[in-house]
Protein backbone atom coordinates (compact mmCIF):
# COMPACT_ATOMS: atom_id res chain seq x y z
CA UNK A 1 0.00 0.00 0.00
CA UNK A 2 1.40 3.60 -0.69
CA UNK A 3 2.76 5.88 1.82
CA UNK A 4 0.62 8.93 2.13
CA UNK A 5 3.72 11.06 1.36
CA UNK A 6 3.06 9.52 -1.88
CA UNK A 7 -0.61 10.74 -1.81
CA UNK A 8 1.11 14.30 -1.13
CA UNK A 9 3.37 13.81 -4.12
CA UNK A 10 0.11 13.04 -6.66
CA UNK A 11 -1.58 16.21 -5.26
CA UNK A 12 1.51 18.22 -5.78
CA UNK A 13 1.75 16.94 -9.65
CA UNK A 14 -1.92 17.73 -9.99
CA UNK A 15 -1.45 21.68 -9.84
CA UNK A 16 0.46 21.58 -13.04
CA UNK A 17 -2.81 20.54 -14.66
CA UNK A 18 -5.76 21.79 -12.26
CA UNK A 19 -4.16 24.48 -10.33
CA UNK A 20 -7.86 25.84 -10.06
CA UNK A 21 -11.07 24.12 -9.08
CA UNK A 22 -14.98 24.85 -9.98
CA UNK A 23 -16.06 23.44 -6.23
CA UNK A 24 -15.12 20.95 -3.55
CA UNK A 25 -16.18 17.90 -5.76
CA UNK A 26 -14.58 18.96 -8.61
CA UNK A 27 -11.32 18.90 -6.20
CA UNK A 28 -12.18 15.56 -5.11
CA UNK A 29 -12.58 13.66 -8.27
CA UNK A 30 -9.77 15.40 -9.96
CA UNK A 31 -7.78 13.88 -7.61
CA UNK A 32 -8.88 10.19 -7.33
CA UNK A 33 -8.80 10.38 -10.96
CA UNK A 34 -4.93 11.31 -10.76
CA UNK A 35 -4.60 8.38 -7.88
CA UNK A 36 -5.97 5.99 -10.09
CA UNK A 37 -3.73 7.15 -12.60
CA UNK A 38 -0.61 7.02 -11.49
CA UNK A 39 -1.38 4.16 -8.36
CA UNK A 40 -1.73 0.82 -10.44
CA UNK A 41 -1.68 -1.50 -7.26
CA UNK A 42 -4.63 0.55 -5.35
CA UNK A 43 -8.38 0.32 -5.27
CA UNK A 44 -9.84 4.25 -5.50
CA UNK A 45 -12.93 4.95 -4.42
CA UNK A 46 -15.59 8.37 -3.98
CA UNK A 47 -17.85 8.38 -1.00
CA UNK A 48 -17.12 5.14 0.46
CA UNK A 49 -19.50 4.20 3.07
CA UNK A 50 -18.05 4.30 6.79
CA UNK A 51 -19.42 1.50 9.10
CA UNK A 52 -20.83 3.65 11.51
CA UNK A 53 -23.84 4.23 9.43
CA UNK A 54 -25.88 7.87 10.06
CA UNK A 55 -25.67 10.92 8.65
CA UNK A 56 -22.31 11.94 6.52
CA UNK A 57 -21.31 8.52 7.58
CA UNK A 58 -19.17 8.65 3.92
CA UNK A 59 -15.35 9.19 3.31
CA UNK A 60 -14.35 11.25 0.10
CA UNK A 61 -11.66 8.96 -1.30
CA UNK A 62 -10.77 5.52 0.22
CA UNK A 63 -7.61 3.89 -1.37
CA UNK A 64 -7.25 0.12 -0.77
CA UNK A 65 -5.13 -1.83 -1.69
CA UNK A 66 -5.85 -4.11 -4.27
CA UNK A 67 -6.32 -7.63 -3.17
CA UNK A 68 -4.75 -6.86 0.14
CA UNK A 69 -6.30 -6.60 4.00
CA UNK A 70 -9.04 -4.17 4.24
CA UNK A 71 -7.23 -2.85 7.44
CA UNK A 72 -4.44 -1.48 5.55
CA UNK A 73 -6.57 0.73 3.49
CA UNK A 74 -5.83 4.52 3.59
CA UNK A 75 -8.78 7.39 4.21
CA UNK A 76 -9.00 10.55 2.66
CA UNK A 77 -11.13 13.06 3.26
CA UNK A 78 -11.04 16.49 1.16
CA UNK A 79 -12.13 20.92 2.08
CA UNK A 80 -12.09 23.51 -0.91
CA UNK A 81 -12.18 26.79 0.59
CA UNK A 82 -12.91 29.82 -2.10
CA UNK A 83 -12.24 33.40 -2.16
CA UNK A 84 -13.66 35.55 -4.99
CA UNK A 85 -11.49 34.83 -7.99
CA UNK A 86 -12.02 35.44 -11.80
CA UNK A 87 -9.91 33.69 -14.15
CA UNK A 88 -9.82 31.63 -17.36
CA UNK A 89 -7.47 29.11 -17.74
CA UNK A 90 -6.69 27.76 -21.43
CA UNK A 91 -10.48 27.83 -22.32
CA UNK A 92 -12.35 27.61 -19.16
CA UNK A 93 -13.84 30.29 -17.06
CA UNK A 94 -13.65 29.53 -13.26
CA UNK A 95 -15.93 32.31 -10.90
CA UNK A 96 -15.29 31.26 -7.00
CA UNK A 97 -17.46 32.92 -4.84
CA UNK A 98 -16.64 34.23 -1.09
CA UNK A 99 -17.28 32.07 1.17
CA UNK A 100 -16.74 33.51 4.79
CA UNK A 101 -17.58 30.97 7.53
CA UNK A 102 -14.03 30.60 8.36
CA UNK A 103 -15.52 29.32 11.73
CA UNK A 104 -17.46 26.47 10.73
CA UNK A 105 -15.30 25.18 7.95
CA UNK A 106 -12.19 25.14 10.85
CA UNK A 107 -14.47 22.73 12.97
CA UNK A 108 -15.79 20.45 9.93
CA UNK A 109 -11.63 20.07 8.95
CA UNK A 110 -10.88 18.86 12.59
CA UNK A 111 -14.31 16.77 12.97
CA UNK A 112 -13.02 15.29 9.56
CA UNK A 113 -9.79 14.18 11.43
CA UNK A 114 -11.64 12.74 14.67
CA UNK A 115 -13.44 10.56 12.04
CA UNK A 116 -10.36 9.72 10.67
CA UNK A 117 -8.59 9.27 13.58
CA UNK A 118 -11.68 6.52 14.77
CA UNK A 119 -11.18 4.85 11.96
CA UNK A 120 -7.85 3.92 12.19
CA UNK A 121 -8.46 3.08 16.18
CA UNK A 122 -11.16 1.01 15.25
CA UNK A 123 -9.08 -0.94 12.70
CA UNK A 124 -10.85 -0.18 8.96
CA UNK A 125 -7.77 1.81 7.86
CA UNK A 126 -3.95 1.56 8.33
CA UNK A 127 -3.82 5.75 8.10
CA UNK A 128 -5.58 8.98 6.62
CA UNK A 129 -5.24 12.69 5.90
CA UNK A 130 -7.27 15.19 5.97
CA UNK A 131 -6.49 17.97 3.39
CA UNK A 132 -7.25 21.73 2.77
CA UNK A 133 -6.87 23.54 -0.23
CA UNK A 134 -7.64 27.50 -0.45
CA UNK A 135 -7.11 30.81 -1.68
CA UNK A 136 -8.23 32.54 1.71
CA UNK A 137 -5.19 33.69 3.17
CA UNK A 138 -7.08 33.68 6.68
CA UNK A 139 -6.88 29.86 7.29
CA UNK A 140 -2.87 29.90 6.83
CA UNK A 141 -1.95 33.56 9.40
CA UNK A 142 -2.94 33.67 12.79
CA UNK A 143 -5.36 36.27 12.93
CA UNK A 144 -7.30 38.07 15.98
CA UNK A 145 -7.41 36.08 19.11
CA UNK A 146 -10.20 35.16 21.52
CA UNK A 147 -12.40 34.62 18.56
CA UNK A 148 -15.63 32.25 19.26
CA UNK A 149 -13.28 29.19 16.84
CA UNK A 150 -10.20 30.06 18.69
CA UNK A 151 -10.15 26.22 19.44
CA UNK A 152 -9.98 25.46 16.00
CA UNK A 153 -7.62 27.72 14.68
CA UNK A 154 -5.63 25.76 11.70
CA UNK A 155 -2.83 28.83 11.03
CA UNK A 156 0.99 27.91 10.41
CA UNK A 157 2.76 26.25 13.23
CA UNK A 158 -0.42 26.30 15.49
CA UNK A 159 -0.32 23.03 17.97
CA UNK A 160 -3.64 21.49 17.93
CA UNK A 161 -4.27 18.63 20.68
CA UNK A 162 -7.03 17.57 23.25
CA UNK A 163 -10.47 18.84 23.45
CA UNK A 164 -11.87 21.83 20.94
CA UNK A 165 -14.50 23.44 21.81
CA UNK A 166 -16.29 26.61 21.12
CA UNK A 167 -15.75 29.85 22.89
CA UNK A 168 -18.33 30.95 25.84
CA UNK A 169 -21.29 32.68 24.26
CA UNK A 170 -20.82 31.82 20.30
CA UNK A 171 -24.20 31.75 18.68
CA UNK A 172 -26.31 29.10 17.76
CA UNK A 173 -26.66 29.76 14.31
CA UNK A 174 -22.61 29.01 14.14
CA UNK A 175 -22.43 26.20 15.84
CA UNK A 176 -25.83 24.52 14.73
CA UNK A 177 -25.19 20.95 14.11
CA UNK A 178 -21.76 21.74 14.93
CA UNK A 179 -22.10 21.45 18.99
CA UNK A 180 -19.80 18.71 20.08
CA UNK A 181 -16.63 19.28 21.55
CA UNK A 182 -14.01 17.59 19.68
CA UNK A 183 -11.83 15.25 21.09
CA UNK A 184 -8.43 14.75 19.28
CA UNK A 185 -6.10 11.68 19.98
CA UNK A 186 -3.46 12.99 18.50
CA UNK A 187 -1.16 16.41 18.11
CA UNK A 188 -1.12 18.04 15.08
CA UNK A 189 1.12 21.06 14.05
CA UNK A 190 -0.60 22.56 10.41
CA UNK A 191 2.13 23.15 7.65
CA UNK A 192 1.04 25.17 5.00
CA UNK A 193 2.45 24.97 1.62
CA UNK A 194 2.18 26.36 -1.61
CA UNK A 195 0.05 24.79 -4.72
CA UNK A 196 -0.63 27.08 -7.72
CA UNK A 197 -0.22 30.87 -8.15
CA UNK A 198 -2.99 31.96 -11.22
CA UNK A 199 -3.78 35.38 -13.01
CA UNK A 200 -5.29 38.11 -11.14
CA UNK A 201 -6.43 39.69 -8.27
CA UNK A 202 -5.57 39.65 -4.49
CA UNK A 203 -6.94 35.62 -3.95
CA UNK A 204 -4.33 34.16 -6.68
CA UNK A 205 -2.34 32.07 -4.44
CA UNK A 206 -3.52 28.92 -3.46
CA UNK A 207 -2.15 27.22 -0.83
CA UNK A 208 -2.70 23.32 1.05
CA UNK A 209 -2.46 21.75 4.21
CA UNK A 210 -2.09 18.08 4.60
CA UNK A 211 -2.55 17.06 7.64
CA UNK A 212 -1.47 13.39 8.06
CA UNK A 213 -3.27 11.18 10.52
CA UNK A 214 -2.11 7.78 11.98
Amino acid sequence: MRRLADVEATLQRLADDRPVFHSEEDFQYALAWRLHRDFDDVVVRLEYPLPWGGRRAYADIWLAPAGGPPGESVVIELKYWKQSLRVTIGREAFVLIDQDDRDVCRYDFLRDVTRVERLIAEGYARAGAVIALTNDFGYWRAGLPDTNDADFRLHEGRRIAGVLRWAPGTGKSTTRGREADLRLRGEYRPAWRPYSTVAGGPHRNFRYLFLPVG
